[in-house]
Order: C-alpha cells, then sequence, then structure tokens
C-alpha cells in the first residue's frame, strides 16, 4: 500500500469518528444532560470527587460505570464525560 493510500484511509476514518461526534452533539444524549441541568452538576461532584482521590473523569472504569448508569454506549459514554467536564466542570481532569 502506498503512502497516498495510507493518508487517504487516515482522513476517511477520523472524517467518520467526526461525524459520530457532531452527530452525537445534536443527539438526545447531549441533549439529556441540556434539559437537566442536575445531572450535569452530579457528574461534576462526581468527577470532582475523583480528582480529589487521583483518579481521572476519563478512566476507562469511569466511562464503563456512566455506560453502565446511563444505559450507554461506551462511545457515548466518552462523549458524554468530555461534553459535561468542557461545559460545565472545566476545572476536572
Amino acid at each position: 500500500m502506498d503512502i497516498g493510500r495510507i493518508v487517504a484511509s487516515l482522513v476517511v476514518c477520523g472524517l467518520g469518528w467526526a461525524g459520530s461526534i457532531a452527530a452525537a452533539a445534536d443527539s438526545e444524549l447531549l441533549n439529556s444532560v441540556k434539559r437537566n441541568p442536575q445531572l450535569a452538576k452530579d457528574m461534576c461532584s462526581l468527577f470532582q470527587d475523583l480528582n480529589a482521590k487521583g483518579q481521572s473523569a476519563y478512566a476507562k472504569k469511569v466511562t464503563r460505570d456512566i455506560a453502565n448508569d446511563q444505559k450507554l454506549s461506551k462511545q457515548d459514554a466518552e462523549v458524554l464525560v468530555t461534553y459535561v467536564v468542557g461545559m460545565h466542570c472545566p476545572d476536572v481532569r
């Protein structure tokens, strides 16, 4: 496979992933947090508690727990965590 095909494949994969993030942004996934700010506050509190214990809000276990609690796929849970941290609790890591 030549370098041009490799680059083209990577670009297509990247665009597909970006499209799924954009679709999630307009989905019920993020609208549920927009309609229920208490959910975002609760998640921020959880993430701040985790940070205080030296754990990351982006840890695989946290993502898995959020997915299970919210009945989401792992990918949707990752998007949700990223959205909540970015929009509601930027002090969280």
